[in-house]
């Protein structure tokens, strides 16, 4: 089965995403924190992760950044969900395979998930 990685510290939009996520057939993980989301890859490796911007102990910048700084890892495909931060999640553009501004509509992060999850795995 497919993993997709949830990591934003508001606990309603992990469990929201999750919900949603599984009924399309994806397992999925949740993490409070860009550091838990990093213990998680240690164990399972997720086909996308979906990370907030702004959390506490790490945020999704410093997530993306670690990550594409492991050469086993670097590959996995990130869209960042963010509010206010939008503007800053695009300066890097090379850390984020796509960046969804929320409030966001479910049938477009769905169509995205597909979407970047069929890319990573044709680059393999």
């Amino acid at each position: 089965m497919t993993m997709v990685l949830v990591v934003d510290d508001e606990f309603l939009i992990t469990e929201v995403l999750a919900l949603a996520l599984e009924e399309e057939g994806y397992e999925v993980r949740q993490a409070g924190n860009g550091r838990m989301a990093l213990e998680i890859m240690a164990e399972q490796v997720p086909a996308l992760i979906i990370t907030d911007f702004m959390m506490p102990v790490m945020n999704g910048r410093d997530l993306a950044k670690a990550i594409r700084g492991q050469a086993s890892a670097a590959h996995i495909p990130i869209m960042l969900m963010t509010g206010a931060h939008a503007h800053m999640a695009r300066e890097h553009g090379d850390l984020f395979d796509h960046v969804l501004s929320k409030p966001f509509d479910m049938t477009e992060l769905m169509t995205l998930v597909k979407e970047l999850i069929d890319t990573s795995t044709q680059r393999l």
